[in-house]
């Protein structure tokens, strides 16, 4: 596997900062909508209206901190490109491989731009919570 050349972190490095600004904006809409609601709404009427209400809220609370966990791993990611190790698995750099194997991917990363693993090391993670 080619190693990254610095158009590909260039490419990669705005990509993530595409996302990154993206995904603000979601979590400040998704804050904005599920807590600052008007008193109006606050006081319904009827109960199934107050159970929806608290769903919808729920709902948008969940995605809010998703989102924030994607904004955290996207902040690692752009991290990684500074420090220069942007495409390292850190799985395979934790059990000591050092070779080519240790990358993740190009197709991955154009996917997954945050992905910390390679796809065996991904899945071998994923395998111990089923």
């Amino acid at each position: 596997m080619a190693a990254l050349t610095k158009t590909d972190l260039k490419s990669f490095r705005d990509q993530l900062q595409m996302l990154q600004a993206r995904l603000r904006g979601d979590v400040h809409d998704l804050a904005t909508g599920a807590l600052d609601r008007d008193e109006e709404s606050r006081s319904p009427t009827h109960m199934a209206e107050l159970g929806s209400e608290n769903y919808e809220q729920d709902f948008a609370l969940d995605l809010i901190r998703n989102e924030q966990e994607t904004l955290g791993e996207i902040a690692a990611a752009v991290a990684k490109i500074e420090l220069g190790t942007f495409g390292m698995c850190e799985a395979c750099l934790e059990e000591g491989k050092t070779d080519r194997k240790s990358s993740i991917p190009k197709t991955r990363l154009r996917a997954i731009p945050w992905a910390r693993n390679c796809v065996e090391c991904e899945r071998k993670r994923e395998a111990q919570y089923l």
